[in-house]
């Protein structure tokens, strides 16, 4: 069924979570950074898919039924929930993989995607342009504090 879907006109399968996966979805700027951090680890990858139109980053992870992830701008689809897939080595619009499905069945470890994220968090965070917008929830960030010879007048 998954491979007929893919052969239709927008190349998109949807697909049941919570059986052989669980997807972690996060904003784009730090999924990205966070992937970066992942992908020099000598552990075979997981899939990552890109919504380029929601501007996220989506990492499978190995099915946890009581799996939680807190955090804004944070969704974790398990049981219950469906996603929406290319094929594998196939754009299809807004849908890109990042990294593909190989078919060897590999996932990202839950820990090492928990210690990306904050690194990458980190990262953003540090780099400190007043014009940035939080990576997890959108909002502006707050401009620095001048204290130099400025009067209060």
């Amino acid at each position: 069924m998954c491979k007929r879907q893919w052969h239709d006109v927008d190349g998109i399968a949807v697909l049941a979570c919570g059986r052989f996966w669980d997807v972690l979805s996060v904003p784009e700027e730090l999924g990205v950074l966070a992937l970066d951090v992942l992908l020099c680890i000598p552990q075979p990858p997981g899939p990552a898919l890109m919504d380029a139109a929601a501007r996220r980053v989506a990492f499978f992870l190995p099915p946890d039924p009581q799996g939680r992830w807190i955090g804004s701008g944070i969704r974790y689809a398990g049981q219950g929930s469906w996603i929406a897939v290319p094929a594998p080595h196939r754009l299809a619009g807004r849908l890109r993989w990042l990294v593909p499905p190989d078919g060897s069945g590999a996932l990202f470890v839950p820990a090492a995607v928990e210690l990306a994220l904050q690194f990458a968090l980190g990262r953003l965070a540090a780099q400190g342009d007043p014009k940035r917008r939080c990576p997890m929830c959108g909002t502006p960030a707050a401009r620095p504090v001048h204290r130099g010879n400025a009067s209060p007048n």
